[in-house]
């Protein structure tokens, strides 16, 4: 990345505002948050597959004690668009989400610019086929070129939606990027009135502006791109895979995949060894 930027929003889960500065790093320093805490303090917290926690319907990594949250859609757009090495600080425990797409983060890295670093970049190639799943769950990936994700999700009263394609720079803007976190907008006040209720940071930013809210077989002001959902799904999956810390190459095949089966498949590929090669 050539310049820094920063954006401001509105977090999903806290409702809180939070400042994210993104700065360019040098080879080999790979992806790092930066935590400003309330006492002065800053803690640093790799995007590191190892560091990750449990969070519900987001991704977190947590250092001594410190967490970062809601880093998927950073995170995939770094990723797809093939930048290595960055400081984000942040002055929050969450990042924003913004309209709930990746677009944003999308537009202020095209920005910023790409700078070529002295190093060549490393990737993690597969030699066989690695999968995980959890009852109709399925997220499975095999050796191949690039990086080529089919997604599949069955929905009430939508359907079955699924997407195919290799994730370049410019397919990811886009057909990804733009796809929104969506949910049952019932279900999504409710839980925004849960979090309320016991004071916990759960939903408290949710809303039409922030997520494609679902009704019945309807969007709330109608799908951005088409089967919305699905994209969204492999949007996070992008992002998941980024915290192996190297671009990934294979074919993945997704079935109703989300955040806890993602990172199931992380660490079920980074713990062997045998599966993949650093090339």
């Amino acid at each position: 990345m050539s310049h820094p930027f920063e954006r401001s929003g509105r977090s999903l889960h806290s409702g809180r505002h939070a400042t994210v500065r993104v700065s360019p790093a040098p080879a080999g320093h790979g992806i790092v948050f930066r935590r400003r805490l309330k006492d002065g303090r800053t803690v640093d917290v790799p995007a590191d597959w190892r560091l990750r926690e449990s969070q519900p319907l987001s991704s977190a990594v947590r250092q001594e004690g410190v967490l970062v949250r809601t880093i998927e859609h950073l995170m995939a757009s770094l990723s797809a668009l093939r930048i290595d090495n960055v400081l984000a600080e942040i002055d929050a425990d969450e990042l924003p989400i913004f309209d709930g797409s990746a677009t944003p983060w999308c537009e202020a890295i095209r920005a910023a610019g790409r700078s070529e670093q002295t190093l060549p970049c490393r990737v993690i190639r597969l030699l066989r086929t690695v999968a995980v799943e959890n009852g109709r769950r399925r997220l499975q990936i095999e050796p191949g070129d690039g990086l080529h994700i089919s997604g599949h999700l069955a929905l009430a009263h939508f359907g079955s939606v699924d997407w195919s394609g290799a994730i370049t720079p410019e397919g990811f803007e886009r057909e990804i990027a733009p796809a929104r976190s969506f949910g049952r907008y019932l279900r999504a006040m409710a839980g925004r009135a849960y979090g309320f209720v016991r004071g916990t940071d759960f939903l408290q930013g949710v809303s039409p502006r922030s997520a494609a809210l679902l009704v019945r077989g309807h969007v709330l002001g109608g799908m951005r791109v088409p089967d919305e959902p699905v994209r969204h799904r492999i949007l996070d999956l992008i992002g998941d895979l980024a915290l192996a810390g190297h671009p990934i190459e294979g074919r993945i095949s997704a079935f109703h995949t989300g955040h806890e089966l993602n990172h199931a498949l992380v660490a079920a590929l980074m713990s062997d060894s045998s599966a993949w090669e650093l090339v």
